[in-house]
């Protein structure tokens, strides 16, 4: 069959499976007609051509332990038009191909998305998510706009950067064999971001760059019939029928059903004007929640990772070294915004949901890197002309540079934490890593219904405030057209301008201040929740207030960056920035005073802690296992200053033995608190007490250590000392 006829066969560009109408249709207009014989079977030659060029590159690039994608985007590389025309796969067969590749990939995300899935990512997972999301689109969408690249464009751009390569790190982490609690919470913001994306691709889709765009009402009823159709019908009907199909126990029926079930949806979602990649990410989402996404999963995952080799191929094919050498410094730009974007806004979203120092910044370098869903929604843009062909190749290239660091970034994240802490002066060197704590005891605490409900109110508030907020800028914006025109020829445009901005900020002012009052009130809830008051002497007063302050800014930021973001197409690129900003500063302002503040707490809590363990603990006692049992039978005068103490984490003894790797290392060369994010408070040694010891001191077999932090910060940092 020819390219020719095959194209006919498919809908000849008009409709169905047309190509004028496929995603890909834009990018591959560029691609020349491959030199071929007329009698060639096409689909053949190019199918066997894109996978024995896929093969070779995946052994290779297994072999070198890189991400195989990138062994892929070298084999489109190849066979594409650009490098060996002689050899060129048909662009009409491989454009088919990668559509059936992309419906694909999307449903195996599906199939393990599911509604009780995303309900159980936790607090810590949607707080790292709305900072890094929202943070990401905002720098993109700026980046366009300092560019001159037009609104749509900006769109795309800011889509294109927020979702982090969920394939490339789950590889990178098997292969690395990464801990548990790392991989959780990695994956956790990856659902979230990949559920993003999947709305960035149904809200883009709307978005052609012709006159014949669909109205506001007919893309509110396109999107009312989907949502209406995966959510009343889908859900009462796939799952049940999944379910009852798995029963009879059949690979086969299983493959067909579930795969004929991805392609009705893809047929839909295309019928509604949405991209075929959301409807095979419907499909997939629908089975999943029969309870049975894992097994169909790993029944489809061959023909998953077949055709997902081809649609990487595809990608690669569209590389054009010459475009991409022209806009050399749009990569680099994009390259630097992916990965310190990524690194800083995903370990600050992580630190702030009480990760600690280091498990932060382990998870921000673990996903500096964008990959196949930036692929989707920039192909999207192309295709309905919203965006210029360039800035396909660009996003593979940044997609490419980033993906090749990712495992560097990953297999040094300990070093690099380590750096991180030791950089970092003192006061906040312990304060991060008791402010882990003192989340760790909000988790914890028993919250009363009236807190609760006063809590919700107050969110109920701070979300009203944000809404209102986002509105009055955007309004601004979008009367500036009817008010200059009725001004025209009386007042200059540029004093109009100013005079709507005056306006838009002395109406959006009560509002902000709203966010600012309801913030405060929210943290304090949240800290006396965390750190109660202890009768007469409040000794969590200062702790408490450190607490405050951070939780302050917590809050803002998880208020202030989606209004960012979503305003940040209406408004001079990063205006809005300076404003929180110099919020910001002035809150960071006080948060170092309140550490510097604390030192005193910490340093007494030390001496007494440290005392208390010199006069508790027999000398002749032997391994931390055995302290704990022993210091609750004698009074237990350690429990009794731990007490005392609020706001030190979990005050933990241990004893370092003469086998123990941390006898004979200073403080500095076991680097425990930059590697696990507990600290040590104090060394007792004989008749010496050390309150918090400096990095230098160099531990000893007998010496007594107090550590403090999370109960996992502490549980690994024993083990740390204990075995290296």
């Amino acid at each position: 069959m020819g390219g020719d006829r095959l194209a006919t066969h498919c809908g000849g560009g008009t409709d169905g499976w047309g190509l004028a109408s496929s995603p890909w249709s834009a990018p591959f207009t560029r691609i020349p007609e491959p030199r071929l014989q007329p009698s060639t079977p096409t689909f053949l030659t190019t199918f066997a051509l894109i996978l024995c060029a896929a093969a070779v590159t995946t052994v290779v690039f297994h072999r070198l332990r890189q991400p195989v994608i990138l062994g892929y985007l070298l084999a489109g590389l190849l066979v594409g038009p650009h490098i060996m025309t002689a050899m060129t796969a048909d662009h009409a067969t491989t454009e088919t191909l990668a559509e059936v590749g992309v419906i694909l990939l999307l449903f195996a995300v599906g199939l393990e998305f599911s509604v009780r899935r995303l309900l159980r990512v936790g607090g810590s997972v949607a707080i790292t998510s709305i900072i890094d999301v929202s943070l990401m689109a905002w720098l993109g969408i700026g980046v366009a706009r300092v560019l001159g690249w037009s609104f749509r464009e900006a769109l795309f751009t800011g889509a294109m950067i927020t979702a982090s390569s969920t394939t490339i790190i789950a590889k990178t982490f098997e292969e690395r064999g990464i801990d548990r609690k790392l991989r959780d919470q990695v994956m956790g913001v990856l659902v979230v971001e990949d559920l993003v994306a999947v709305l960035f691709l149904a809200g883009l889709g709307s978005l052609t760059g012709g006159a014949a765009s669909p109205s506001l009402l007919v893309t509110v009823l396109r999107m009312f019939t989907l949502l209406f159709i995966w959510v009343t019908i889908g859900l009462v009907v796939v799952p049940r029928l999944i379910r009852r199909i798995v029963k009879t126990v059949r690979a086969e029926t299983i493959v067909i059903t579930s795969i004929g079930l991805c392609f009705a949806f893809a047929l839909l979602a295309r019928a509604l004007g949405y991209s075929v990649a959301l409807g095979g990410f419907i499909a997939g989402s629908l089975i999943a929640e029969s309870g049975k996404g894992p097994q169909v999963a790993e029944l489809v995952k061959p023909v998953r990772d077949i055709f997902a080799a081809v649609f990487f191929v595809a990608v690669g094919m569209l590389i054009d070294p010459a475009l991409i050498a022209q806009h050399w410094a749009v990569v680099v730009l994009l390259t630097v915004v992916v990965i310190v974007g990524k690194v800083v806004s995903v370990s600050l979203g992580a630190f702030l949901a009480g990760r600690g120092t280091q498990a932060a910044v382990r998870t921000g370098l673990s996903m500096a890197q964008i990959g196949e869903f930036s692929f989707i929604i920039v192909s999207l843009g192309v295709a309905t002309g919203a965006v210029r062909e360039f800035l396909f190749p660009v996003a593979v290239a940044v997609s490419a540079i980033t993906t090749l660091a990712t495992p560097l970034l990953i297999g040094s994240s300990g070093r690099i934490t380590s750096w991180v802490d030791r950089k970092l002066p003192r006061p906040l060197q312990t304060y991060a890593t008791l402010y882990a704590s003192w989340v760790d005891q909000l988790r914890r605490a028993p919250v009363r219904r009236t807190r609760g409900a006063l809590l919700r109110g107050l969110v109920q508030w701070l979300v009203l405030d944000a809404v209102l907020t986002a509105v009055v800028v955007i309004a601004a914006f979008l009367l500036y057209p009817a008010v200059a025109r009725a001004l025209a020829g009386r007042v200059e445009p540029q004093l109009t301008a100013i005079a709507l901005a005056v306006v838009a900020v002395a109406v959006a002012t009560p509002f902000g201040m709203g966010i600012g009052r309801t913030a405060r009130a929210i943290a304090m809830a949240l800290a006396r929740t965390a750190l109660p008051s202890t009768g007469a002497v409040d000794r969590a007063d200062a702790p408490r207030r450190a607490l405050v302050v951070t939780l302050e800014i917590s809050i803002l930021l998880l208020t202030a960056l989606p209004v960012l973001a979503i305003t940040q197409p209406f408004v001079p690129p990063f205006r809005g920035a300076l404003l929180l900003g110099a919020v910001l500063g002035l809150l960071a302002i006080t948060a170092w005073r309140s550490a510097r503040n604390l030192e005193g707490h910490i340093r007494a809590g030390a001496e007494i802690l440290v005392d208390a363990v010199r006069s508790a603990l027999p000398p002749e006692q032997g391994t931390a296992e055995m302290m704990i049992p022993t210091m609750e039978g004698a009074a237990d005068r350690f429990t009794t200053a731990t007490h005392m103490l609020p706001g030190l984490g979990v005050p933990t003894p241990f004893r370092v033995e003469p086998l123990h790797y941390a006898a004979g290392r200073t403080l500095a060369e076991l680097g425990v608190r930059g590697r696990t994010g507990a600290s040590i408070l104090g060394v007792t040694r004989g008749d010496t007490a050390i309150p918090a010891p400096s990095k230098t001191e160099r531990l000893e077999a007998g010496d007594l250590l107090v550590l403090v932090g999370t109960q996992e910060s502490v549980d690994a940092a024993i083990q740390l000392l204990q075995r290296g």
